[in-house]
């Protein structure tokens, strides 16, 4: 019989569907308030909100999403505060705004004060790369709404169910002179690729999947690393990009800056209709390479998905790269350049 390819939708998100709910949501024409507050710019990474003297505010909100599965499967949960906080800052820094301010919000079935303990760690080492400042947040107790999983042992795929989640919005601010979204960019643009530090927070559903087709568990051995699980590995915190970046953008005028998460490559569309060729991508680790072999899937189908080793993308007048790539820190790459196509292309294979 000939195997079905598994891809993120039938793993069970798809990404054109929810993009369909997305637009759905906000057809409801807005109140838009004049004045402070008036809307600059929304459907973005981030949105951005008029304030005095010539300064604009910056704005997003975003989870950690069914990572959260992962870290309550190993009974581990001192990782996703980074990641709750990374998801968010990474998304400011791609219109440009620097982060100054994080609030969580932590809903449970039940108390548990471990469980919140080592989330609240991990969201002061979020904050403490991020350089921003943890101000509060909230922490609902609703058992009627959030239903966990009897409390059992193990570390197993069968019972994957929690009874909490976690989500947080973010703050910056940026000089109205110096919002970034794209627009500027230009065919021929370099692209300026920093690495991640491995699945980061994105594709866990078609990933968990992966794993559970291939009868694997969050405790198995890395193939290539005994010493550490496949759990332990889908765990690595997200990166947070901000001291580069920050040093990029004020070194240098960007053009364009994508956060590459949920979808991949094809967040790249959000900025600029104009194509990407990457002739030298980074190399992605060691994660995604078992996860292709594992899953049977296209090539193709992972980079509409996953970072595939490339967490941040940066576009830049070809004449200001060698002075963008000192400020972005010595494991940045040039990693290709912007086409006048809409292909969007890593070496010869066509991700879009």
């Amino acid at each position: 019989m000939e195997k079905t390819t598994l891809t993120y939708a039938r793993a069970g998100v798809d990404i054109r569907a929810k993009e369909r709910s997305i637009e759905a949501l906000v057809s409801q024409a807005p109140y838009r308030r004049r004045g402070p507050g008036r809307p600059v710019l929304v459907g973005h990474y981030a949105g951005l909100v008029d304030i005095p003297r010539g300064r604009l505010a910056a704005i997003t909100t975003d989870g950690v999403g069914t990572k959260l599965l992962v870290a309550s499967a190993l009974r581990r949960w001192d990782t996703v505060g980074i990641d709750c906080v990374a998801m968010n800052v990474n998304d400011l820094l791609a219109i440009g705004a620097e982060p100054i301010a994080f609030v969580d919000y932590l809903a449970l079935e039940r108390p548990d004060p471990r469980i919140s303990r080592e989330i609240g760690r991990g969201l002061q080492r979020g904050c403490r790369q991020a350089r921003c400042t943890l101000v509060g947040g909230e922490t609902a107790i609703l058992p009627d709404l959030i239903r966990g999983p009897p409390r059992r042992r193990g570390g197993g795929l069968s019972s994957e169910k929690i009874g909490f989640d976690l989500a947080g919005t973010a703050l910056g601010m940026v000089d109205r002179g110096r919002v970034i979204t794209g627009r500027a960019i230009r065919p021929g643009d370099t692209v300026i690729g920093l690495p991640s530090s491995g699945i980061h927070s994105n594709g866990l559903t078609l990933a968990r999947r992966i794993l559970r087709e291939a009868g694997l568990g969050y405790r198995s051995p890395c193939p290539w690393n005994r010493r550490r699980s496949l759990g332990e590995e889908l765990l690595e915190p997200t990166r947070i990009y901000v001291p580069e970046v920050l040093r990029l953008i004020r070194g240098v005028r960007a053009r364009g800056l994508a956060h590459i998460t949920g979808s991949g490559l094809l967040k790249w569309h959000r900025l600029t209709p104009h194509g990407l060729h990457l002739t030298h991508p980074l190399p992605p680790q060691a994660i995604f390479g078992f996860l292709w072999e594992t899953g049977d899937n296209e090539l193709r189908e992972l980079y509409r998905t996953f970072n595939m080793g490339m967490g941040f993308l940066a576009a830049v007048a070809p004449r200001d790269a060698p002075r963008a790539l000192r400020l972005a820190g010595p494991r940045a790459r040039v990693v290709g350049e912007v086409t006048r196509d809409t292909a969007i292309r890593v070496r010869i294979l066509r991700v879009n």
